[in-house]
């Protein structure tokens, strides 16, 4: 019953925020219609969402699978999802009583500090949960010390992530009612600072100056089209035809390329049609909640929640932060670090936010340089929280997003301090 509510209800964060609403239209005593469309409206946006990222994620492992074939390449690829579910196969227990018990420190701290941010991203919440019971479970940690210390913990990042970036999400969405709610937030703000002092007077990527000719690039779906497309195809070249058919299930693998970079440009248009109908939801619905329960709660939402409000930043922070991945595979070997194979899903999400938040504070030179320090720092910290991942560290992946990198590895060394 336990796992069912934390899998199913609160590790489904598209019903993790449906709930959110569903409680705030009922503590705004609103009419039954109204309750009903809200919560259900709420719900398909993140369905929506979703379904975008599973699209985009699709595609992305094909590159992959492309990429590793034609270069030859053998490494760790950072994959927080997969690292996830790994780690709940043995330490399931653990990992649901940290998230319950993270959650409510949230809304405590919440309600009595001035940081009034309530975490809905779910998903990352359970990651979180996983990473802090494996780190604590390995540093011989266990019972009633494991859940207090690891809820703690998670509760806090669940409010100071929000917070630390709100300055900048602020400026990113003109408004202050929603945060930012994913850990990858140093990311995030490295890059909003890296953008803060390379930027000084470079335009938004945003205002590109387009020739007439090239008008059709001021659509970001086309523009990710085309760029993807040149990527795919350059990949299938190399990949060659035999290999690249092998995958493709017999289709053409010229064909082939144009479809999956059509597919994933229609991903991340998805993607930000979910958001808009979330956003339109749950910012009014939120209301209740921080009218009665929080009082000036604002909801902390995954990371393509800022989408929308920059897409051009969306693609330069992707391809910015993926070409630092790439110069990291030969950087950290030099450190007698893992080889850590650039994994296109967290570089696309966290690329793509690092973008957005080096572009507000950087313009255009922000949003490519910001990205690219935040390639880095998420080709480096997987590769030195390995050896404290116990057992699990010898598996073919490991967390790839910042945070779980930083608490991991802070967290991991005061423990064999004390040991």
């Amino acid at each position: 019953m336990l796992q069912f509510i934390i899998k199913d209800v609160l590790g489904t964060p598209a019903i993790l925020v449906g709930l959110f609403s569903l409680f705030g239209l009922l503590l705004q005593k609103k009419p039954v219609s109204d309750v009903i469309s809200g919560t259900l409206k709420t719900i398909m946006g993140f369905v929506i969402l979703i379904a975008g990222a599973n699209l985009i994620a699709a595609t992305l492992t094909i590159f992959s699978q492309l990429f590793e074939h034609s270069f030859n390449i053998q490494g760790v690829v950072p994959n927080t999802d997969a690292m996830a579910a790994l780690a709940q196969k043995s330490y399931g227990t653990e990992t649901a009583m940290i998230m319950v018990f993270g959650m409510l420190v949230n809304i405590l701290l919440a309600r009595i500090t001035p940081l009034k941010y309530i975490f809905l991203t779910g998903h990352h919440t359970l990651y979180m949960s996983a990473m802090l019971a494996v780190i604590l479970s390995v540093g011989g940690i266990h019972g009633f010390w494991l859940v207090l210390i690891g809820s703690l913990i998670l509760g806090t990042m669940m409010v100071v992530c929000p917070a630390i970036l709100q300055p900048f999400t602020r400026k990113i969405t003109n408004s202050d009612d929603l945060a930012l709610g994913h850990f990858g937030s140093t990311g995030y703000l490295l890059s909003a600072l890296v953008g803060k002092v390379v930027g000084k007077g470079s335009p938004s990527i945003e205002e590109l100056k387009v020739p007439k000719t090239l008008n059709f690039l001021r659509d970001s779906s086309v523009a990710i089209s085309l760029t993807m497309m040149i990527l795919f195809i350059a990949l299938v070249l190399v990949a060659g035809k035999a290999f690249t058919e092998s995958i493709s299930g017999g289709q053409n693998y010229i064909v082939f390329a144009i479809i999956q970079s059509i597919t994933f440009a229609a991903g991340v248009y998805i993607i930000l049609a979910g958001v808009r109908m979330v956003i339109a939801e749950i910012v009014p619905a939120f209301k209740g909640i921080a009218d009665k329960l929080v009082p000036n709660a604002k909801p902390a939402l995954d990371c393509p929640t800022v989408f929308p409000f920059a897409p051009n930043a969306v693609i330069i922070g992707f391809l910015s932060s993926f070409s630092a991945g790439l110069i990291s595979m030969f950087l950290c070997p030099l450190f007698g670090l893992s080889v850590i194979v650039p994994g296109l899903v967290p570089h696309f999400f966290c690329g793509a936010t690092a973008g957005v938040y080096g572009n507000i504070t950087g313009g255009r030179r922000g949003a490519v340089i910001g990205a690219f320090v935040q390639g880095l720092l998420i080709s480096f910290l997987p590769a030195i929280l390995l050896p404290l991942m116990g057992d699990l560290g010898f598996a073919s992946t490991t967390f790839g997003d910042a945070d779980f990198g930083i608490v991991g590895i802070v967290l991991g060394h005061i423990i064999s301090f004390f040991h």
